[in-house]
Formats: C-alpha cells, sequence, structure tokens
C-alpha cells in the first residue's frame, strides 16, 4: 500500500473562507470562523484523510496590508505556512475578483521557491453568473500559472471534494504525519482559547475590535472523566473590560455557556469553564502573547 502524506496551504485574503474551507475538508471545526475578518491568527493544521492520502491543512492568517505589529506577525505566520508547503491553494471569492489584495497575493507568489504547485479555488461560486466565473478564471490564469483551477463553495461543499481528491494525488509519497484519528495538532488549550475567542467576536461585533485575546491558563483532568478550563481573556483598557462582562455580567455568561456547549461537542464530555477577565494594557506588545498565539514576536518588527 503506497500512502501520501504532504502539508496544504490555505491562502488567500482575510474572509476569502479559509477557515471554512479547512472545516469543510477535515469535516470537524478546527478553526475560527466569524464574520469578522482577520478572526485567524495562527496556523491551525488541520487533517484530513482522502483514500491512503493524509493531507495537512496549515490555515494561514488572511494576507492584508499590515499596520500593527500583530498584523505583521499574522502576515509573517501566512507566507512562512506557504512557504513551508507541499501545496498551496489560493482562494478568492468570486464576487470580488481580483482585487488589489489579491493582486499584491500574486506577487508574492512569484517569490516563492520554484517548483511549487499553487492551485486556485474560486470561493462562494454561487454569488456570481457562469460568464463572469469564466472571464474571472481566465484572467487569474493569464495572471498566474496555476496547476490547476476549481470552482468551490466551502460554505455549501459544492467542488471541495474534487478539490481534495486532486490534493490527494499531488502530495508525496510519504508515511503518514499523524495518527489517523488526529484532526489537529494544535494543542487541545489553544483550541479550547479559539473556540472561546470566536464566541466573543461573534457576540460583541463591533464593540470590542481586536484588541483581546483568550488564554487557556489551567486544564484539569478529573477522575469522573470531566475536564475543568480556566481561561483569561485579556483586553487592553478598562473600558473593555466592561463591555466583555455585559451589564450584569450577561454577556460573559452567555459566551461562557455558548463556548462550554462547543467545547462538550468536540470533546465529547463533560466540561466546567471557568472565564475571568483581566486588564493588560500592552500585551500587544509582549512576546509571551504573541507565543501563546503561535505567532513569532519578532515577526512583528517593522
Amino acid at each position: 500500500m503506497t500512502t501520501r502524506a504532504g502539508f496544504i496551504a490555505l491562502i488567500g485574503e482575510p474572509n476569502a473562507g479559509k477557515s471554512t474551507l479547512t472545516n469543510r475538508m477535515v469535516g470537524a471545526k478546527v478553526s475560527i470562523v466569524t464574520h469578522k475578518v482577520q478572526t485567524t491568527r495562527t496556523r491551525i493544521r488541520g487533517v484530513a484523510m482522502e483514500g491512503e492520502s493524509q493531507l495537512v491543512f496549515v490555515d494561514t492568517p488572511g494576507l492584508f496590508q499590515p499596520r500593527r505589529r500583530l498584523d505583521r506577525a499574522m502576515v509573517a505566520a501566512a507566507w512562512g505556512g506557504a512557504s513551508d508547503a507541499d501545496i498551496i491553494v489560493l482562494l478568492i471569492e468570486a464576487h470580488r475578483g481580483m482585487t488589489d489584495g489579491v493582486k499584491r497575493i500574486l506577487d508574492g507568489l512569484q517569490d516563492l521557491p520554484r517548483g511549487r504547485k499553487v492551485a486556485l479555488a474560486i470561493n462562494k461560486i454561487d454569488r456570481v453568473k457562469a460568464e463572469d466565473l469564466l472571464a474571472l478564471t481566465q484572467k487569474m490564469n493569464e495572471a498566474y500559472a496555476f496547476a490547476e483551477t476549481f470552482m468551490i463553495s466551502a460554505e455549501r461543499g459544492h467542488g471541495v471534494d474534487a478539490l481534495r481528491k486532486w490534493l490527494a494525488e499531488q502530495v508525496p509519497e510519504s508515511p503518514w504525519l499523524y495518527p489517523e484519528d488526529q484532526i489537529a495538532d494544535l494543542p487541545m488549550r489553544m483550541i479550547a482559547a479559539e473556540m472561546t475567542r470566536e464566541k466573543l467576536t461573534l457576540r460583541l461585533h463591533q464593540e470590542l475590535p481586536y484588541q483581546l485575546t483568550v488564554e487557556t491558563e489551567q486544564w484539569e483532568e478529573r477522575e469522573d472523566g470531566s475536564a475543568r478550563i480556566d481561561q483569561i481573556i485579556y483586553v487592553t483598557r478598562d473600558g473593555h473590560k466592561g463591555i466583555v462582562l455585559g451589564k450584569k455580567g450577561e454577556t460573559i455568561k452567555s459566551v461562557s455557556q455558548a463556548s462550554r456547549a462547543e467545547l462538550e461537542e468536540f470533546l465529547g464530555r463533560k466540561v466546567h469553564l471557568f472565564l475571568q477577565v483581566k486588564v493588560r494594557e500592552n500585551w500587544l506588545e509582549e512576546a509571551e502573547r504573541y507565543s501563546e498565539m503561535g505567532l513569532e514576536f519578532k515577526d512583528g518588527n517593522a
């Protein structure tokens, strides 16, 4: 039996659908999905099996024009994920087409090592007419020599099987890199923190920008099979603390319930989740916070 395995980097602008595609490919929720841009901060790897091939997805942060240290570290992580991968899939949105951001990514692709396979996946195809899709496909392939082009809807699953099958054929012959039943190589503490951060992002919408991070401070396995998880939500200002807590603690309570429910479903057992909110004015400048998120602090240097 010939087995294959390889790393696949999904790159694209923020909100192109990379996390949704990762979760669709893996068949489980390993990557945070919200409607706010720049929600994926770390290179989350999801593992999918297709026949005798193991596909390890590197879900990179969206590529955008960085302004702050955190932005720069995220963009560096995205290109780092791409240059380390066996295959790169550039995801673009059908209805937005070849934006300035996509053009910048195409320029960046020219700097990658020669011989790297890059596929194009045009996502959200249900939003445009067939003739517009064909025109966009032609335009993109004239701009870059893609190994293959796929038309998909990551959310609905259209075209995803064809992409997975192609990837399974393209990854190198290799022993599997992970146990067959493992779906993500992120430590569970980080996945748990991501789940809580997603619930905060969904609940707070525009009220709280990106000045927020969640860390799993303690994880205790209990004798009855349940887990006690203590997490800290770091914000940069006192005013933000009030927003996260909400009136009479309602916001933090509903975030805690939603996060606990998802964690119980993910782990398949009872979870006791305790959340605390702390103000750390300069967490965006603390190297320790970056390593917690799987980012390189030095990559954020201007």
